[in-house]
């Protein structure tokens, strides 16, 4: 099995041929392509490389599949005995990319 771990936006993710992702909102438009060049590990067959702090040679290419939005989550300030209630509603924004090919040197 082929796989390997990259970093995007200050997190890391798995990924293997096939996968679909929810990423934090990218400008790029849908049906591009993107490249990941941050590749930390890469396993292939059970040959391992280790990344120093990158794997050198090694991109995980990927196409936009579109742009959605999270589950909405409510915030609701509160302060006892003044009559102060706030609510505030929030949706995360995220871009959808499926992993297309992992090439390694």
């Amino acid at each position: 099995m082929k796989y390997a771990v990259i970093s995007n936006g200050g997190k890391q993710y798995k990924v293997s041929e096939g996968d679909e992702l929810l990423l934090d909102r990218m400008s790029t438009e849908p049906g591009k392509d993107i490249e990941f060049d941050q590749v930390l590990l890469v396993v292939e067959d059970g040959n391992v490389g280790i990344g120093q702090p990158t794997v050198k040679g090694c991109r995980v290419v990927g196409k936009i599949l579109s742009d959605e939005k999270g589950e909405k989550i409510d915030v609701v300030r509160y302060k006892a005995k003044s009559r102060y209630r706030k609510k505030i509603g929030y949706r995360h924004s995220y871009t959808k990319v499926v992993i297309e090919k992992i090439s390694s040197k």
